[in-house]
Parts: structure tokens; C-alpha cells; sequence
């Protein structure tokens, strides 16, 4: 008993730590922590379960960049209200899916992230757009898309919702970044209600896992300031986390079959 709380404890603690120091990404690592380290047996309550931690991590975040004036209100409840449609449709594919199917694709989304990741990151040159038709249709299909994958997937997306963002406005990314919070966390409070109404969600786990990720979310931001210097090397080393973990993923789905 006390074994599993630990586990599902440093688990969250591991997710909260991540995005803290990286300022996103981590989330993508509750999954495989709570099927392969906390020992959750059904890949449906795993996604369920993490969808809700993503979602208050989210909200948090969100909260400290609304704040500092990061946000760009229309825009978040208009891309949130959007998106939380794709995610109610995506969830709801992702529970009619085959759970170790679903768990296979969830690696290979791991792949692309973690390549994502490897990519230098230049601040991109945006312009201010007009409130215009287009950018409504765009804003519309580029929410539902992303609100979509986050349903299916269960987690954040805001390696979507950034760039989506800032594809569709023109905002600065740190905008962007601020904004997206936002859609992350009803994104994954859709997903996490969606599975919850079919008894897919550990809420205890969930309460372990959220205040571990809270502790470890606080010990990322202090040390992402001093460490500011190496964020480069320290996105190429969680690239190479996620890559690891998408391996064993791939072994977990594929050995038992082939041996």
C-alpha cells in the first residue's frame, strides 16, 4: 500500500518536475509512469487518470501566467470551447479503441514529440492578423484538431496548441504559451469527465499523482532559472527520456507477440 503511494507520488512528482524545469512536454510521461512505475492494469484508466493530472497542472500554470498578463482572453475561450468539442470526440474514440493499440500509437506520438523536441527552437516572426473570416475558420479547425488529439491521446497537447496559436493570431509566443494553458487544462478535464462516465478514472490515484506533481512542479520552476543556460541541453536529454520510454513501449506491445 504504501509502495504504490510512493510510486504514484514520485510518479506526479516526475510529471510536475518536467514541466516546471521545460516549461511543457512533461505530461507526456504521466501514461507510461502510472501503466509502467504506479502498476495501473487497464491503458484506458491510465489515459483517464493522467488526462485529469494534466488538467490541473494546467490550470495552475495558467493561473500564475494570467497574472503576468500572458493571455490573450478572446482567444483562449474561444480556441478552449472549440477544442473541448475535438476532445470529447477524440476521447471518445480513444475508449472505443483497443487499449494496447491505443498504448502502441501513444508511442509513436512519443517518437514525434521527442523529435519535435530535437529541433532547434527559433522564435518564429509573427505578425498581428485582422479578426477576420479566415482567421476564425483557421482558429476553428486548428482548436478542433488539436482538441482532437488531446481527447484521443490524453494528453496536453501543447506542443499542438502553441504553434497552433500563434499560426491562427499571430500572437508572440509567449502569448501563445500562456493562452494554450487554458485549452490544456478543459482539454484534459473533458477527456478526464469523458472517461470518469464510464468508470475509466482512479480518483484516489489521481489526487496521489496531482499532489506529487505539484511538489515536484514547484522544485522545476526554482531550479529552471538557474539552469536557463542549458535549456537547449536539457530538452535534448528529455528527448532522449521520451525517446527511451517510447522504446519500452514498443517492447511491452511487441515482445511478448514476436518472442
Amino acid at each position: 500500500m504504501i509502495g504504490s503511494v510512493l510510486a504514484a507520488v514520485g510518479s506526479g512528482g516526475i510529471v510536475g518536475f518536467m514541466l516546471g524545469l521545460l516549461g511543457g512536454g512533461g505530461s507526456i510521461l504521466a501514461t507510461p509512469l502510472l501503466l509502467y512505475v504506479v502498476g495501473v492494469a487497464q491503458p484506458h484508466v491510465a489515459i483517464g487518470t493522467g488526462a485529469l493530472a494534466v488538467s490541473v497542472n494546467a490550470f495552475a500554470n495558467f493561473t500564475s501566467h494570467a497574472i503576468k498578463g500572458h493571455v490573450w482572453w478572446r482567444c483562449a475561450a474561444v480556441f478552449a470551447a472549440l477544442g473541448v468539442l475535438g476532445a470529447l470526440a477524440g476521447s471518445s474514440l480513444g475508449k472505443a479503441m483497443d487499449g494496447d493499440r491505443l498504448i502502441l500509437l501513444f508511442g509513436i506520438l512519443m517518437v514525434v514529440v521527442g523529435a519535435l523536441m530535437l529541433k532547434p527552437r527559433k522564435p518564429p516572426s509573427v505578425e498581428s492578423r485582422p479578426i477576420d473570416l479566415k482567421m476564425c475558420f483557421v482558429t476553428a479547425a486548428v482548436a478542433l484538431a488539436a482538441g482532437a488529439a488531446s481527447g484521443f491521446f490524453g494528453i496536453g497537447g501543447g506542443f499542438l496548441i502553441v504553434p497552433g496559436l500563434m499560426l491562427a493570431t499571430g500572437m508572440p509566443m509567449i502569448n501563445a504559451i500562456g493562452t494554450s494553458l487554458l485549452s490544456v487544462g478543459a482539454f484534459g478535464l473533458a477527456t478526464a469527465l469523458n472517461y470518469a462516465a464510464s468508470g475509466l478514472v482512479d480518483w484516489w490515484l489521481a489526487t496521489e499523482f496531482i499532489g506529487g506533481g505539484i511538489a515536484g512542479g514547484i522544485l522545476g520552476m526554482r531550479l529552471a532559472t538557474r539552469l536557463s543556460g542549458y535549456k537547449n541541453t536539457l530538452n535534448r536529454l528529455f528527448a532522449a527520456l521520451i525517446f527511451v520510454v517510447a522504446g519500452y513501449i514498443f517492447y511491452r506491445s511487441w515482445g511478448p507477440t514476436m518472442a
